[in-house]
């Protein structure tokens, strides 16, 4: 059943994270991203650090090492998601900060030697593609903003295998705390260095910046930290790329975006990923397959 919660967990935060293009939208026309990242990443601190605060005197000296580690990932990626999007297409960002789908489980066989899963590299690569046919607009031409948009997805891909190496050994709460707290002061860093430090105080700003910190942030990162000990990194990236899908479905519910064919079969293909990588399409040979490795 474990295995089974952390699915469950980590599809309720590509739910959230793909709620949250509605919010960033909106929260855009209050803020500048730099902004948006130090709003959201406060919030999450704040709120951890005041829910879990009985927490904080027994956090390890490990704990505080491999947060800050995970931290220094989180904000990286953000800010050349960000920076990258500055200089290229949404759709384009989106899906080159989706390649990290098809990273994570390279990293663990370039770098620890790991035998690869075939069954979800293929959904890894499946995912991918689901996300290219339902986001992609194809523009010709590579420019810095792509480039930038790629190493997001390195960053995040780190982050993605690392928490999950991470949470193994040290309590995923207290590596939430601690990411959140680094990724804050960085983000803060960059702000006073931009000269951005003016925060606009307007309802729909703040209201659509909460959400952010509330859902997007502390709720979805706390729910992937804990979720991924109980799943393999490829899995969980697997998984997480669902948030394209879920940030179409919310932008159709809530900005009226016209549902395409398109849309549709980029759906397909990622939920085909999903239960590719799941079941090893085990319900065709009546019996496990063995990994291939």
């Amino acid at each position: 059943m474990r295995k089974y919660y952390g699915e469950i967990g980590l599809l309720l935060t590509a739910i959230i994270w793909g709620s949250g293009f509605v919010g960033s939208a909106v929260a855009l026309d209050s803020y500048t991203p730099y902004q948006i990242l130090a709003g959201r990443f406060l919030i999450g601190a704040v709120l951890l650090c005041a829910v879990f605060y009985k927490k904080l005197k027994f956090i390890s000296k490990s704990a505080l090492i491999k947060g800050a580690i995970l931290g220094v990932f989180l904000y990286i990626a953000f800010a050349l998601q960000t920076v990258g999007l500055q200089f290229t297409t949404p759709s384009k960002n989106a899906f080159l900060t989706a390649v990290n789908v098809v990273i994570v489980p390279f990293i663990g066989l370039v770098i620890y030697r790991r035998k690869l899963d075939m069954f979800e590299v293929f959904g890894a690569f499946l995912a991918m593609f689901g996300v290219a046919v339902l986001s992609l607009q194809w523009s010709a031409g590579i420019n810095i903003g792509d480039f930038l948009s790629f190493c997001c997805a390195i960053g995040f891909a780190f982050h993605i295998f690392y928490t999950a190496q991470f949470v193994k050994q040290e309590d995923p709460i207290a590596l939430t705390i601690v990411q959140m707290a680094t990724a804050t002061v960085i983000s803060f860093i960059v702000v006073l260095m931009k000269g951005e430090m003016a925060f606009s105080m307007q309802l729909e700003g703040l209201t659509s910046l909460l959400y952010l910190g509330i859902f997007s942030t502390t709720i979805a990162f706390l729910l992937q930290t804990i979720s991924q000990k109980f799943i393999t990194e490829t899995k969980a990236a697997i998984i997480l790329s669902t948030e394209s899908l879920w940030g179409m479905v919310f932008s159709v519910i809530l900005l009226s975006e016209v549902l395409t064919l398109k849309m549709g079969i980029g759906a397909v293909l990622i939920l085909a990923a999903i239960i590719l990588s799941e079941t090893k399409l085990s319900f065709l040979k009546g019996s496990n397959p063995a990994r291939l490795g």
